[in-house]
């Protein structure tokens, strides 16, 4: 479209309108034949919808401009994404690969700590392939944990690099804690090399496209996760391994294997999450997530057990307890006033992932297991 029809479209508030039109469209996706018809559930899906539309914009509007990068949270304690992690800090900055960036700051304390690149997106394709990828065990540090981390097409002469492609238009950042409470997050920042000195104007140009990418975002990404627990409802109560490829193409490290299924549970009922022998991984979580694959609310309630949390058994094995009421057994998960939702798995560095069995039991049976 020329510029001079979309100044136009921008003049007289088309541009708003066509945005507004795609976002109602978005809600086709909460209305799936499919998915839960309760109140609650449809409730948080549209919210869901509210909350993505925060992400898109942050994403394609408001952190857009990859000659000056910064860094935002594309999921956290009121916005989410695909099972996100609540023990981890997500940062996330919009990139050009034919530019070259750097990544400078502190290593902190925090249990895993992960860098990647990526090109795709949701609101286009519906993946973010890696392009490059780095962890904390492969930077070079300063005595002080400071370093620094060069984004770049062709490595250079020395130092860390993280490798871009022509293609690449993003950094995903990955923080993951084993307690908030007492490891120190790396802090960062994210500068393009040799930019310009200011910013342009926003243009009705970009107006234009930010907007349309931030509508795309939404509806396609509510698409797929909703696509993914449509998936997931046909094996109720278990959590079979997840198609690796698949996460790995929509933006998973590299580093985690994934686990990831559907659950469902009467008031009198408990689901038990069983490893028998926990394998030696640098971190491991299970969490609870509402039907649109949102984790639930972590601030409020015990959602999400890992590596720190969780109490072994004598033999190094690990049985989580998934309930509407507290068992009075250890490793208990909340339902949080859920009756379904999806559920993940994720171990982090294992050489020898072990798969973990279900099984689902009456509450009053639960005492026969202490």
């Amino acid at each position: 479209m020329a510029t001079d029809g979309i100044e136009q479209q921008v003049l007289t508030g088309q541009v708003w309108n066509d945005f507004c039109d795609r976002l109602r469209h978005a809600g086709e996706q909460i209305l799936r034949d499919e998915a839960p018809v309760d109140a609650q559930t449809r409730a948080e899906g549209f919210r869901y919808l509210t909350r993505l539309l925060r992400i898109a914009l942050e994403m394609h509007l408001e952190f857009a401009d990859p000659d000056f990068p910064g860094f935002f949270s594309p999921s956290h304690e009121t916005a989410k994404i695909g099972a996100d992690n609540p023990d981890n800090l997500y940062q996330y900055a919009r990139l050009n690969g034919q530019r070259s960036y750097r990544v400078s700051g502190r290593r902190g304390s925090v249990a895993y700590l992960s860098f990647g690149t990526q090109k795709g997106g949701y609101e286009s394709d519906g993946k973010m392939i890696q392009t490059g990828f780095i962890d904390a065990s492969q930077l070079q540090l300063e005595a002080d944990g400071s370093f620094e981390l060069i984004l770049s097409q062709e490595r250079p002469a020395s130092g860390n690099w993280l490798r871009l492609e022509a293609q690449s238009n993003a950094l995903i950042v990955r923080q993951t804690f084993l307690d908030r409470t007492r490891e120190q997050p790396a802090q960062l920042h994210i500068e393009r090399l040799d930019r310009r000195q200011q910013p342009e104007p926003l243009s009705a140009e970009r107006l234009h496209q930010s907007l349309g990418r931030a509508a795309s975002f939404v509806e396609n990404t509510a698409r797929l996760f909703a696509d993914w627990a449509q998936g997931y409802q046909a094996q109720p109560n278990q959590l079979p391994l997840a198609d690796q490829a698949l996460c790995q193409a929509v933006g998973g490290d590299p580093n985690i294997v994934y686990y990831h299924g559907y659950w469902a549970l009467a008031d009198d009922e408990a689901l038990l999450i069983e490893v028998e022998q926990v394998p030696d991984c640098n971190f491991w979580n299970l969490q609870i997530n509402n039907y649109w694959m949102e984790s639930l609310d972590y601030r409020y309630h015990r959602i999400c057990l890992n590596k720190h949390s969780a109490h072994l058994d004598g033999q190094g094995g690990v049985r989580l307890v998934l309930s509407h009421r507290d068992p009075g057994l250890p490793n208990w998960l909340e339902t949080a006033g859920h009756a379904e939702g999806t559920y993940c798995l994720r171990w982090v560095g294992a050489e020898c992932p072990v798969h973990p069995t279900t099984r689902v039991v009456k509450l009053d049976h639960l005492k026969e297991l202490q």
